[in-house]
């Protein structure tokens, strides 16, 4: 026999999953936006001539793209494969299976 209160637990900790990971997805598309950007920026710097001097972008080089693009593609894997291989049913039996074993641990009189 289930409580409310166990179905309650279930749901706040799927809740608390999925909010991490549109946290994490949220993350991704804003670094893909300055990622964009900053490629956009190079690639007029570097291709069309275009003299911006100041500051952040005199600094925007061929080493700074090669990394920056190596960290994004890596972001961008680790969240897209995270998917893939814990997918959401992987997520819902380890749930229950953590559950259960709170479940049993808990000792009732």
């Amino acid at each position: 026999m289930e409580t409310d209160c166990n179905n309650d637990r279930e749901k706040f900790e799927f809740q608390e999953i999925f909010s991490k990971k549109a946290v994490k997805l949220r993350s991704v598309y804003i670094h893909t936006f300055f990622y964009a950007i900053g490629l956009i920026i190079y690639l007029l710097k570097e291709y069309y001539g275009v003299s911006l001097n100041f500051f952040p972008i005199k600094y925007l080089n061929s080493v700074v793209m090669v990394i920056w693009t190596s960290v994004f593609l890596v972001s961008v894997i680790d969240l897209f494969a995270s998917y893939k291989i814990f997918d959401e049913e992987w997520e819902e039996r380890k749930m229950k299976s953590l559950l259960d074993k709170k479940v049993k641990k808990q000792k009732w009189e």
